[in-house]
């Protein structure tokens, strides 16, 4: 990516590195009561970035907390299933297909220069093809045991630096590294 441009992941793991359970179920991400309802630093991300990029599956998880949507910025569902938008979301949510490249690319493009790449497919694609300037991951301390990754195999290593640690709700650790190339 160019210096113009950024793809962010902004996400939680488990302590041993899963997105969901085995099942996709995302409860214990609340194990760990939260009463000053803080965001974990979700505004001020997203308030850093024009538009998200997400997942058929991450799109489905969202969907089932009901609720208003949570989301002001343009939100890209990468899926090349998917054949329509769910009913009462076509204002909301914009079907892409094709690779992850040629995706981000065309979404850079449109002007939209920062991007929040959400969902264990998606990040995995990008980390692949050395997409992610950007990791800002939230640990859980939980053990799951078995899962959904947040990582899967890649080519060759990525060296990211780390910038910052920031502790919440005195449980949840949040890790913010850059992406070191060159």
């Amino acid at each position: 990516m160019s210096k113009t441009t950024r793809n962010s992941v902004y996400i939680a793991a488990s302590l041993d590195g899963y997105i969901a359970d085995e099942n996709g179920g995302v409860d214990w991400l609340h194990a760990y009561p939260n009463p000053e309802q803080s965001d974990m630093g979700f505004n001020d991300f997203m308030g850093r970035i024009d538009a998200l990029l997400m997942g058929r599956n991450t799109l489905d998880i969202v969907l089932s907390f009901g609720g208003e949507w949570p989301y002001s910025k343009p939100v890209f569902v990468l899926s090349n299933s998917l054949t329509k938008v769910p009913e009462d979301y076509e204002d909301k949510v914009i079907l892409v297909k094709g690779n992850i490249s040629s995706v981000l690319t065309s979404l850079h493009e449109q002007g939209l220069k920062r991007i929040y790449v959400d969902g264990g497919n998606v990040i995995q694609q990008c980390l692949a093809e050395d997409l992610i300037d950007e990791l800002v991951i939230a640990t859980i301390p939980v053990l799951l045991g078995k899962g959904i990754p947040l990582f899967g195999e890649l080519a060759k290593p990525l060296a990211f630096e780390h910038q910052h640690t920031t502790k919440h709700i005195d449980a949840i650790v949040q890790n913010t590294y850059l992406r070191v190339r060159g």
